[in-house]
């Protein structure tokens, strides 16, 4: 564990601080548009032009989604890309026989997984306390708080992707035990769903479907 301390700590909080504060200034809120991008009028796609997507990208989406709030900054989530025709032929094992040509078009794949001992990795990531006796010795207590705050970092990661210029289609139509036994034997990683990325072919989809109002699920108390 490696926390900032004295002066140096006070020197980063005011610089945090005054990010924040400088965004909020220059930036208020996102246009509408902008909001229509990621989440009102965006889409889960299920099928893809060729056009490839670079490593770059990949790279630029997860940078995306770790700066996104976790417990503790426990950042469980891991990525699994799967672009190669040897890998996706492996993933069909665990597909329902629908998504199988989805996924084999999409030019990529990810599996959204989590590491259930993510909290071996708090001195770096939480470094100013040590967190690891909240995890330690308690399997459900560390899953459950992997599986949420990975489920998280995955809703993140779609629309990272989308902000980028990308389409996503989320699936769980498949078997975590399979892509597991497939893919992290012998590792503490468990899959959570799968992601299909790239650039969709629009003529593929139909009509939005409905969302409830507001008054049908939110409530004050």
């Amino acid at each position: 564990m490696n926390a900032l301390t004295g002066q140096e700590l006070e020197l980063a909080r005011a610089h945090a601080q005054s990010v924040v504060r400088d965004l909020r200034k220059a930036m208020p809120k996102l246009e509408d548009r902008a909001i229509d991008l990621i989440l009102r009028q965006a889409r889960s796609h299920y099928a893809w032009t060729d056009r490839p997507v670079s490593r770059e990208t990949l790279e630029a989406i997860y940078k995306i989604t770790a700066a996104g709030p976790t417990s503790m900054n426990c950042c469980p989530a891991r990525f699994v890309f799967v672009t190669s025709d040897e890998a996706k032929q492996r993933l069909t094992k665990a597909l329902k026989p629908a998504n199988i040509d989805k996924m084999m078009a999409a030019p990529v794949t990810a599996i959204i997984a989590y590491d259930g001992e993510f909290w071996q990795e708090l001195p770096f990531l939480f470094p100013h306390e040590d967190r690891r006796p909240h995890f330690e010795g308690k399997p459900d207590h560390a899953e459950s708080t992997a599986f949420r705050n990975g489920t998280l970092q995955g809703a993140y990661f779609m629309i990272a992707a989308r902000a980028l210029g990308l389409d996503v289609g989320a699936m769980s139509g498949f078997s975590n035990a399979a892509v597991d036994e497939e893919f992290f034997v012998g590792t503490t990683l468990k899959s959570n769903f799968l992601c299909n990325l790239g650039y969709a072919d629009e003529t593929a989809l139909f009509h939005k479907l409905p969302r409830f109002a507001f008054d049908k699920v939110c409530e004050f108390a």
